[in-house]
Formats: structure tokens, sequence, C-alpha cells
């Protein structure tokens, strides 16, 4: 290994060490790369960070942020979870079931794990708990279902991978549909069977009426992810268009029909949401600092060559890469891991054969495990403060539930064709 690999590699390691904030860890670890050891104008830095944040791309994932803080400040939360309880609630475990299928519905709007462990854990953990359900066994399933927020689409992280890789976003939103509903019938089950174990109560089965009741007050909030996807998919809009129609409709839904949001919230709601797309852009600029010293030094073909002549098999090749991508998920955003390690995994996919939209999946998995692995998972420190529990007793809690997400990882790791089956039916994707 070269001295100025070893320099850069400390100098990224001691500023996280010393609590540097990542993008800044990057961004000062490319200029130290970038003006000291390639020699290059720092000036040049300016123009990089311009052409980072100057991308079309970026405008879809500002719009499902501002979405996002709709929801959670007017009452479509509220409902989603409602009518997800009135589904499932009454079988056993059925609330805990409730909690799973309603991060799926607020990730099929949101596009964020933070997001939807903010929205749907901090008021299902409690519930759970209400209703006799064990802190241990609340804690665990509320803080891993949040992944779907990643999953199933629209998806943030996959927004950003689309971006590096040029791959469709529509497409690429596809592969996330059949591995989160198979998630969410996986934890539905491990509950289903847990509770049952326990004997926890269940409610009674809803009548008919009670039923349609529910889902006519909720309409309006069920209708957004249908706007979303059959906008998308009908070709009405594209992915980008589909944002803004989403805040407009969550918009004048919660100010005009359900009226849960004054016209005097929307300031703050916006200025929220401004701080959240703030905070994402820095991580972009610091990440495309650091990504451009990696190009001119030429490190990821570097990476590539050198795996390629150690590596010859695919599925060895993807094994290793998912233990490497859970080992970074420990200690880096899935923003951050995404914008840096695309680049440098992109060249080895088509030299092992692999498919760059199949591989955008298990990246967004395996940096979305990361979300509840210590000892920097975002959910883990999210859901404590919620019990006001310790870190390692909220990881203690997940095992379950991230054994269960790993062992469907390896599945969609290895039968690419059950990722890929929705974008080759509906857009004859690789055929």
């Amino acid at each position: 290994m070269e001295s100025s690999y070893l320099l850069i590699f400390a100098v990224m390691l001691g500023a996280l060490a010393t609590t540097v904030p990542v993008f800044m860890a990057l961004f000062f670890t490319g200029l130290v790369g970038l003006a000291y050891l390639i020699g290059i104008d720092p000036q040049i830095v300016i123009e990089v960070l311009y052409r980072s944040m100057d991308k079309f791309a970026l405008i879809v994932v500002l719009f499902f942020v501002l979405c996002g803080n709709i929801m959670t400040t007017g009452s479509i939360v509220e409902k989603l979870i409602k009518t997800a309880n009135v589904m499932v609630g009454f079988l056993p475990g059925g609330l805990a079931m409730a909690g799973v299928l309603a991060c799926g519905f607020f990730g099929a709007i949101s596009g964020s794990t933070v997001a939807t462990v903010v929205a749907i854990g901090g008021f299902m953990i409690p519930a759970l708990m209400e209703n006799g359900y064990e802190e241990r066994f609340s804690v665990g399933i509320m803080t891993t279902a949040p992944i779907l927020g990643i999953v199933i689409p629209p998806s943030i992280s996959m927004i950003l991978y689309a971006m590096v890789t040029n791959d469709s976003v529509e497409a690429l939103f596809l592969t996330g549909f059949i591995p989160g509903i198979l998630i969410i019938m996986a934890m539905s089950l491990y509950a289903y069977v847990v509770c049952r174990a326990r004997g926890y109560a269940t409610r009674p089965r809803p009548s008919f009426a009670e039923v349609i009741t529910t889902v006519r007050e909720s309409i309006w909030a069920l209708l957004l992810p249908v706007l979303i996807f059959g906008g998308i998919y009908s070709g009405l809009f594209t992915a980008n268009e589909a944002a803004v129609v989403a805040c407009f409709y969550a918009f004048f839904v919660e100010i005009v029909i359900h009226r849960d949001m004054r016209l005097r919230d929307v300031k703050k709601v916006i200025v929220s949401s401004a701080v959240t797309s703030a905070t994402l852009l820095v991580i972009v600029a610091g990440a495309s600092v650091f990504g451009e010293y990696l190009t001119f030094e030429q490190i990821p073909d570097k990476i590539a060559n050198a795996v390629v002549g150690n590596l010859q098999s695919p599925w060895v090749f993807l094994l290793a890469v998912n233990i490497l991508l859970l080992v970074v998920g420990m200690f880096m955003d899935i923003i951050s891991a995404t914008l840096i390690l695309t680049p440098i995994f992109l060249p080895l996919l088509s030299k092992f054969g692999i498919d760059s939209m199949h591989f955008g999946l298990l990246m967004t998995i395996n940096l979305g495990i990361g979300y509840c692995t210590p000892p920097l998972g975002v959910s883990l420190y999210i859901s404590g403060a919620t019990v006001n529990r310790d870190l390692l007793y909220v990881s203690r809690a997940v095992l379950p539930f991230l054994a269960i997400q790993i062992l469907l990882l390896l599945l969609f790791t290895y039968w690419p064709d059950l990722v890929l089956l929705l974008p080759r039916l509906i857009y004859g994707y690789g055929n």
C-alpha cells in the first residue's frame, strides 16, 4: 500500500475518532488528498461541491422529506396505523403486526428509515407496552421494522444510488416491492408465533361495519401511495414530479380535509424539512469531494483489479460484499456510504456479471440494517430514548429481528430473479 493511501486513511480515521461529523471528515480527507497529495488547485474543490448538489435527481429527495414531515405533523400517520390495526390487530401479536404494516405504509410515502422509526416507532412502542407486550419485544420489532422506509419505494438511498449508476429510478424502485413484502410477512409471522406462544391477549375481530368505517376515515391517507405509484408507473408523471404531487396532496388533505394542520403550521413544516434537506445535501457535498479524490487516484479500478485477482466466484464476492457493507453500516450513515462505495463497487459488478439494480437493492438492505447495529445505529438511539434504555439493552432487543432480515438478505443475494421480477415484467428490463 502506498504511503499516500496510509496518510488518507489516517486522516479519515483520526477525524472520525475525534467525533468530527462524517460529512466534514469526508470533505477534509478529500481536500487533503486533492490539494496536498495530488497537487490540484484547491479552487477546483469549489467546483466539485457545486457539481455535487447541482443534480436534478436530488429534488425528489427534498420533496419526499417534506412529504414525510407533513404526514408526521398531521394525522395521516395515525390513520395509517389505525387501518393497519383493523386489518391484523385481532390476531395473536396483531398489534405488533399492525406496527410492521404501518411501517410499510409509511415507507411507501416517506422514503426514510429515520422518519419511519420516529413517526411509527415513537407511537407504537408505548402502545404495545400499554397493551401488555414485553418491552424488549416491543422495542426490538419497532426498531427494526422501519427498514421498510428505505426498502419499499420511494427510497431516498435508492434515488442516490441511481444518481451514481445512472440506472432508471422507476425501475430501481420496483426491486424493493417484493423484498419489502417478504420482510413484512417474515416479521409478522415471527410476531404471531412468539405472541401466541406467550399467550398475549388479542382484541375481538372487528365487524365488517367497523372495517368499512376505518377504511372510509383513512381513505385519503391510503390514496397517497396509490397516487405516487399509480402516477409513476402509468406514465402520468416521473418520480421527481411524483414527489411534488405527493407534497401538494398531503398539504391539501391535512389542511382542507382532515383539518389537523393549520396554515400557520406550514411554515414550521417547510423550515424543518429545509433543515433536514440541508443536512442531506452537506453529506452529499462532503462525500463528493472524497469521491473526487478516489477518482483521481483511480482507487476504484485498483480495488476492482485486486478483488478480481483474488476472488473468482460471484457467490463468494457477494458474500464478502454483504459482510463488508454490514460492517460499514455500523459506522457510517447510508447516504455517505452509498455515495462513497457505489463508485468503488460499480466496476466490479460487470466483471462478476452482477446486475447493478440487483446490487442496489442489496446495498440498500445492508446499509439499512446498519441503522440497527451499534455503535452508530441511529434507530437504536431513537428507540432507546423512547423507553429510556441504554444502547446495550436496545441492541440485544433487536437481535432476533436482525437475524430474520439477514436471512432474507441472503435470499435476495442469491436469488436475483426474485428481486428483478417486477422490473422485467413492467419494463422488460434485462430481457
